[in-house]
């Protein structure tokens, strides 16, 4: 399946995700759930041993993209893997929003987006960032140029 392709290329092909040590949980064209693991290295705040503000930010952006590359992919006709790489070529982040709600803290994190709108041009994303807790560390909303 041609959606499947798309968590694998955020995954394999990117290799800021793979530093991160993304997965891919889930994904279709209305919802998207990546996780990644604590690792020191990702650390913003050493005295309290918290994720790094931007590496919150990236992960939000990640399933929103990835979760907006989706939905276009689920509009294609032409739904080949040359037709599929050509519009992916094109997508981009517009514009993007987080909200830091708590330190992030934990030792699995867990980033998902929902679809907002995904029109012809644009789309719109929700986005939540929980630990294996299921505490909420931030929220977002991302813009994606699809077209």
């Amino acid at each position: 399946m041609l959606i499947e392709h798309v968590g694998s290329l955020f995954v394999n092909n990117m290799p800021f995700n793979q530093f991160l040590k993304i997965s891919v949980e889930s994904l279709s064209p209305e919802q998207a759930k990546i996780s990644f693991p604590w690792q020191d290295i990702l650390i913003g705040n050493p005295a309290q041993k918290i994720l790094h503000g931007g590496v919150i930010s990236a992960v939000l952006d990640n399933v929103g993209g990835m979760l907006a590359a989706a939905s276009v992919i689920d509009k294609l006709n032409d739904v080949d893997i040359l037709s599929v790489q050509q519009k992916l070529a094109t997508l981009g982040t517009i514009d993007m929003r987080t909200d830091y709600l708590r330190p992030g803290k934990g030792e699995k994190f867990i980033a998902s987006a929902t679809l907002i709108r995904s029109g012809n041009k644009v789309c719109v994303c929700r986005m939540e960032l929980h630990n294996e807790q299921a505490v909420q560390i931030a929220f977002g909303t991302g813009t994606y140029l699809v077209g």
